[in-house]
């Protein structure tokens, strides 16, 4: 069933949103296996998450409200690829949309800001890595340019069982 559309807004994250992105966060590690966390996280052990996406750089937190209510209907992020120096010019992004906001295009509003927002950055590569089977998630990384580069067989183990990771990278 599809929603009806949001009138949305994307504003940079600050840090009175950190309960509301732990609430969304939280239900996509004990309902999904969209990500491969395994136990919720309290506010305060997510702080260190948000801090370390400022308003400016490469690694960006982005947050859609509702224009109306300013509800927080979703995120996205780009964050660093891997810690060593030269991976510095790739980001990591991913989205993720509050489970009653589905289908209202809050996703693609999202990579929209996220992407203008790293525009003027020194980013060379944006990667995704999806978990399968999400064709939403495929969708929405292919209508950003996304191209399939690989996937990892088996690679995380969450609700018992295995699950692929296809990997996905955007030039910039």
């Amino acid at each position: 069933m599809r929603s009806e559309p949001t009138e949305a807004q994307v504003r940079p994250g600050i840090e009175a949103d950190l309960d509301t992105l732990t609430a969304i966060y939280n239900h996509y590690v004990r309902e999904t296996a969209i990500t491969f966390d395994t136990a919720v996280f309290t506010p305060e052990e997510r702080r260190p998450w948000l801090l370390s996406h400022p308003e400016d750089g490469p690694h960006r937190l982005m947050v859609a409200t509702d224009a109306e209510s300013q509800e927080i209907l979703g995120y996205a992020t780009s964050s660093p690829y891997r810690p060593k120096p030269a991976y510095a010019t790739s980001v990591e992004t991913s989205v993720y949309v509050a489970p009653d906001s589905g289908c209202r295009g809050i996703g693609t509003l999202l990579y929209g800001a996220l992407f203008d927002a790293l525009a003027g950055e020194d980013v060379h590569r944006a990667y995704a890595g999806i978990a399968q089977p999400n064709e939403a998630s495929t969708r929405l990384h292919e209508r950003f340019g996304f191209a399939h580069v690989g996937t990892y067989r088996e690679v995380g183990r969450k609700f018992g069982r295995y699950w692929d990771v296809a990997w996905y990278e955007k030039p910039l």
